[in-house]
């Protein structure tokens, strides 16, 4: 074949899988989503960007070069940590309650999602809020147990099949490990991807190169796999899901983090505060203002006045003072300008608030609109993505022979943590029955973790009632349950 032909085909060939993931790669990190996920990480844990701030002054030259004599202050104000707890704690931190008109099937949930399962939904719902979506990725462990494991978000490249990100085509992770050469510790970059076909891994240097390991005789092998592997007859045979393995938690549609919402203000909050400080520790109460001083070194100006409370002028010589002062009324207005914004836009609720002092009932409520508002956005993504999570729950129960629970029906219940009076809600719940059902009611009531166990509860009660009543008439007597079905 001719060597221009050759070419030309080659360059116009579809790019193979590993060109493909290459490029997704470079996109992602080069992305503001990515730049964005190690942002609202940093600022939950407080490394906010005035911990590398600089005091700086103009030069001789006219250029801006650090004074390190300058106090350089760096306070930090943890509104991000408050915000995404306050999120998490309204919504996530009670155990949510589940619902089934199929006994047994509610009885295998309330197994699976135990309280493991809820710290890694709570989890779930911290990564979400600081990094716009978190994954939770579906597996078996080495006791073939279903299990379930939260991944961090910017490790996840995710390749989606639909415009409103609600199918999966493939997942590609990207993350390091350390390693050793001989008795150095060196960082290697691996790559997986994984779609309804398994799993390919990669070990990543500029290029991708197949991932090698060993097998139980010591030959290299690729560490190519599938999703998951079953014993059958003394022998393992390797399965795959339907779909890929991993499913986004939402903290929004738009998957917009936190910070990305309030980080100009966080840092104008964190630059003022040591602003003021910082001025407070440079600037005396008044300066010097020096006439006809004999010694020209202002140093030593400074070091006679400390050791002697003295300092001589020529004749015609004088010193005087200019008094300083800050207007800290124009910082605080500012600072709480500031802080009322952050919590406006990053919808919380600022329990220092005037407003807060002695509200109860509906002025309450209305402090938590904001809060309760996001919550509701977040729940919403959160009901889907339990729901494809059900998928992979109802085809693990089928295949190990618990039972076959598709279609039916289950509702997911979030019991948020209102900051409310318990006893207006217990009298709304009292209010309501005749209207709704009291399973709804026991559902939603403050003191009940577990609505199946409540009714079971209530239901070994009434018995016992029963029983005692029975006891106390002497065996005789109508049925207060049944009446008396006996005929005269």
């Amino acid at each position: 074949m001719n060597e221009e032909i050759k070419k030309i085909i080659e360059e116009n060939a579809p790019m193979r899988l590993e060109q493909i993931i290459k490029q997704w790669l470079n996109d992602w990190l080069d992305s503001h989503e990515y730049r964005w996920m190690l942002t609202g990480e940093r600022y939950y844990r407080n490394k906010t960007d005035i911990l590398s701030r600089k005091r700086l002054v103009i030069g001789g030259d006219g250029e801006l070069v650090e004074d390190k004599n300058l106090a350089n202050n760096k306070l930090v104000y943890g509104f991000t940590r408050k915000l995404v707890d306050q999120k998490i704690g309204y919504l996530l931190s009670k155990q949510m309650s589940i619902q089934s008109e199929n006994e047994a099937y509610q009885k295998v949930l309330n197994d699976i999602f135990d309280k493991s399962m809820h710290r890694t939904l709570k989890n779930l719902g911290k990564e979400a809020v600081n990094k716009g979506i978190a994954w939770l990725h579906v597996y078996y462990d080495e006791n073939g147990t279903l299990s379930f494991k939260r991944m961090r978000s910017e490790e996840m490249v995710p390749v989606w099949i639909d415009e409103d990100h609600t199918q999966l085509q493939a997942m590609i992770r990207r993350y390091k490990v350390e390693t050793y050469e001989g008795t150095s510790k060196k960082e290697v970059v691996k790559v997986e991807w994984w779609d309804d076909k398994g799993v390919r891994r990669y070990i990543y240097n500029g290029d991708l190169l197949p991932d090698f390991g060993c097998d139980e005789d010591g030959q290299s092998i690729i560490l190519d796999s599938s999703h998951y592997v079953v014993e059958r007859n003394g022998e393992e045979q390797p399965l795959n899901w339907e779909r890929v393995p991993f499913i986004a938690f939402k903290a929004n549609d738009e998957e917009q983090p936190l910070i990305e919402l309030i980080k100009s203000l966080v840092d104008d909050y964190d630059k003022r505060s040591s602003d003021n400080s910082n001025n407070l520790e440079d600037l005396p109460n008044s300066v010097y203002k020096l006439k006809d001083y004999g010694d020209q070194d202002l140093g030593l100006f400074r070091k006679n006045l400390m050791a002697y409370r003295a300092v001589k002028v020529d004749d015609q010589g004088d010193v005087d003072t200019i008094d300083l002062k800050i207007d800290n009324e124009a910082f605080k207005q500012h600072i709480d300008l500031l802080r009322k914004a952050i919590y406006e836009f990053g919808r919380g609720v600022d329990m220092q608030t005037e407003k807060f002092n002695g509200a109860t009932g509906i002025a309450l409520k209305q402090l938590y609109n904001d809060l309760d508002m996001d919550a509701n956005t977040m729940e919403t993504e959160f009901q889907a993505s339990l729901e494809q999570l059900l998928w992979f729950i109802n085809n693990h129960l089928a295949n190990t022979g618990v039972g076959d629970f598709e279609g039916e029906k289950v509702e997911f219940v979030f019991n948020r943590d209102i900051l409310l009076s318990e006893s207006d809600v217990i009298t709304d719940a009292m209010n309501s029955m005749g209207l709704i059902s009291n399973k709804t009611i026991i559902a939603n009531h403050p003191w009940v973790s577990d609505p199946r166990k409540e009714e079971e509860q209530i239901k070994k009660e009434k018995e016992a009632s029963l029983i005692q009543y029975r006891e106390l008439e002497g065996g005789e007597g109508d049925d207060p349950v049944k009446g008396n079905d006996e005929e005269d």
